[in-house]
């Protein structure tokens, strides 16, 4: 039904005397709608459009049929009735005293904000061992 509603559109938009083909109509959909369709569904959808008398077959293109083209009959909106007033309902039943839990200790709800990065910081190196002479044996 969807893909009838577009072919629809598209028709009534095309304003073809004689009709409009499908890939005229697909170029349309491709055009205004940004959708394509593809050839089977399109085939189907006005074969079915045939079939309730939405549109009339013209050698390889399709129009609408008169009836289609007259806007749907907007149905009269009923007037609307009061809201009727609401009755009450039966008292609920009371239900045992919950015991009180302990109360709860507030926690902070402080949001953590990403760490700040220290501006250039330099890396420690380990400290240099000092070279140790090898003391040499006096002779």
């Amino acid at each position: 039904m969807a893909t009838l509603g577009l072919v629809k559109e598209c028709l009534l938009a095309l304003k073809d005397r004689t009709g409009s083909s499908t890939p005229a109509i697909n170029k349309w959909l491709l055009a205004e709608k940004k959708v394509e369709i593809k050839k089977h569904i399109l085939k189907a959808a006005l074969k079915k459009g045939v079939e309730t008398g939405m549109l009339i077959p013209v050698k390889a293109s399709y129009k609408l049929s008169p009836e289609a083209k007259k806007p749907p009959k907007k149905k009269k909106a009923a007037p609307k009735k009061k809201a009727a007033p609401k009755k009450k309902t039966a008292p609920k039943k009371k239900t045992a005293p919950k015991k009180k839990s302990a109360p709860k200790k507030k926690t902070a709800t402080k949001k953590k904000t990403a760490p700040k990065k220290k501006a250039a910081t330099k890396k420690k190196t380990a400290p240099k061992k000092k070279a140790t002479k090898k003391k040499v044996a006096k002779k």
